[in-house]
Formats: C-alpha cells, sequence, structure tokens
C-alpha cells in the first residue's frame, strides 16, 4: 500500500522505509502460521489450553521484542526525521496496543483452522455416510434377489408336474428375469420402461400355477418412459399380492395397476387377503414390505408415500413416487 500513497506531502518510500514498513505484517504471518500449523493442533484440539496460552504468550512477546530489536539496532529510522520523544505513558498503551492486534491474529487463526477442520470432518462424515447408506442398499438388494427367486422356482416346481413344455418355457423366461435382477438392477436407477417390462414378465410367469377360480387384473403403462428409477421397487408388492391374494379353494382377486401421471410413478394394487403363515408360508423370508420401506427412505426421502393395509377381506397397497429431480 505505502507504494500506491504517495503525493507532494509523501514522498515513495525507498527500501529501508519499505522494510521497516513489511516487519509488522511479516511479524502478524510469523504468529498467524506459528497457530495455525503448530500450536492449534498440537496444544488447542487436544484440549491443553494452558499450553496452547503459554506458548501463545511465548511466542507473541517473542516476535515483539525481536520487531523492536530491528527497528532499534537493525534498521533504524531516518536520521532526518528521528521520532519524537514520548512519554512513558505512551509507551505502555502502544504495547499493549500491539499485543492486542497479536492477540487477534491468533483469534483469526483459531477461528480459520476450527473452521477448516470442521469442514473436513462434515466431508469425512459425508462420505462415511455415503458409504454406509450404499453398503445398506446393496445388503438390501441381495436380500431382495434370492426373495424373488425363492418365490419363482416354488412356481415352476409346481409347473412340472403339470406341464413339462410350459415348465421349459417358464425356466426361459425366467433366465430373462434373472438377468434383470443380477444385472440390470446392480445399476442405481433403471428406465421405468424396463421396470415394467420386468414386472409383465414377472406377473405372467406367476399366473403358472394359479387355479382357475382366481381372477387377475393387469393394467401396466403401455408406452412407459426412459426416465431413470431405482430397480426392483414394486416387486415386493406384486409379490405379496399373490403371496396372500390367492386361496386354493376359494375366490380370490388381484388387480395390479402401473401408471406414470406426470412426475409421479404410481402403483396401485388390491387383493383378496388370506394370510399366510407357519408351514403354509414357502414364498420366502417374510422381509418384503420392511425391505421396501427402509430401500424407500434411503433413495426418496420426502419423494414418496407408501401406504398399505387390511380393510375387511382386502388388502391395498399404494405407493407413489416423485420421478422429478427438483
Amino acid at each position: 500500500m505505502p507504494l500506491f500513497l504517495t503525493g507532494p506531502n509523501r514522498p515513495l518510500m525507498n527500501g529501508p522505509q519499505y522494510v521497516r514498513f513489511l516487519l509488522v505484517p511479516l511479524s502478524f504471518m510469523a504468529v498467524f502460521y506459528t497457530n495455525y500449523f503448530v500450536l492449534i493442533d498440537r496444544y488447542l484440539m487436544t484440549r491443553r489450553f494452558g499450553r496452547f496460552a503459554s506458548y501463545n504468550l511465548l511466542v507473541i512477546v517473542l516476535v515483539m521484542v525481536l520487531v523492536h530489536l530491528m527497528f532499534r539496532y537493525v534498521l533504524p529510522p531516518d536520521p532526518h526525521h528521528p521520532p519524537m520523544p514520548r512519554p512513558r505513558q505512551h509507551d505502555v498503551r502502544f504495547f499493549a496496543g500491539n499485543l492486542s492486534l497479536y492477540l487477534l491474529v491468533v483469534g483469526v487463526g483459531v477461528a480459520i483452522r476450527m473452521t477448516s477442520g470442521w469442514y473436513r470432518t462434515e466431508a469425512a462424515r459425508k462420505e462415511l455416510e455415503h458409504s454406509h447408506t450404499q453398503a445398506e442398499l446393496q445388503n438390501l438388494k441381495s436380500q431382495l434377489n434370492p426373495h424373488f427367486l425363492f418365490n419363482t422356482l416354488n412356481n415352476i416346481y409346481s409347473l412340472i408336474q403339470l406341464d413339462t413344455d410350459r415348465a421349459q418355457q417358464a425356466v426361459h423366461d425366467l433366465s430373462r428375469l434373472l438377468r434383470y435382477v443380477l444385472y440390470d438392477s446392480s445399476r442405481p436407477t433403471v428406465a421405468v420402461a424396463a421396470e415394467i417390462d420386468f414386472l409383465r414378465d414377472y406377473i405372467e410367469l406367476m399366473r403358472i400355477r394359479l387355479p382357475r377360480h382366481v381372477k387377475v387384473f393387469v393394467s401396466l403403462s403401455d408406452t412407459p418412459s426412459q426416465r431413470p428409477v431405482a430397480p426392483l421397487l414394486f416387486i415386493s408388492l406384486v409379490e405379496n399380492a399373490f403371496k396372500h391374494g390367492v386361496d386354493n379353494d376359494k375366490p380370490s382377486c388381484i388387480a395390479i395397476d402401473i401408471h406414470e401421471i406426470g412426475d409421479q410413478l404410481i402403483c396401485r394394487i388390491k387383493n383378496s387377503y388370506f394370510p399366510k403363515s407357519g408351514d403354509s408360508d414357502r414364498s420366502g423370508s417374510g422381509i418384503g414390505l420392511s425391505n421396501l420401506t427402509r430401500r424407500l427412505e434411503m433413495l426418496y426421502p420426502g419423494r414418496h408415500t407408501f401406504e398399505y393395509g387390511r380393510s375387511g377381506d382386502t388388502y391395498r397397497a399404494l405407493l407413489s413416487i416423485n420421478l422429478s429431480e427438483s
């Protein structure tokens, strides 16, 4: 700044004068970086506050003494403009003012160091949380895949005893479904069209073992979009409909409706309710709904509604997902 603040009454500084001017900001830098790189981490972060204060006071006193000696013996004032004599009270105020400035520099160093440390800690926490979330999602998927496989294999096992040719076709269809489950669903998202096609194939495979008195009504989007959606979100609801909605003797009904309306992907499922339990439940591990609830909370927080429950002899499920990324 002195290089730009010249005028008739303020001539351009010469070399020694400019060095004298630089000593003060250089002394501030010495105090700042001693704290930033050494004292804060070694003593303040470890809660050794007494040592932190003592070492800071020692550093400040040493710097002030060094600056005073430099001004007095190495870079003395211009002999043509000697400093005016000052009373002792002025020296005390001058010393106290300088001490306050150096303490302010220490405070700024602490604030910056603590803030940067907080940002690093927060970034590390978010990275750890993201890694944990991804690991949990992968674990949920690994639970879902065998659940789906067990249900489908049960159907084909029953079909082998009735119609070998249809069983062979079912194995072919199953291989296509498993390709989707094992490969396509490993990606974070798939196209809505791919998910709808998967559900359509799965429903047809599930029809194999249904008794004639079971009525199945399916309404899926004829032209689903390519918008991204998390894979395997609806399979648990469809599985449960076939699992609990069918009785071997009583009239049974399953209605599945999945469509896109604006930014919403809506799945409505209604089925008669014949709950399976104990030995009669051979369709899976019973983790479907809790699995789905957890995945929705992680993947679409605040962007989904999920309602399900029994109403008389009917079980209903409604899942709506906002596909908008805004």
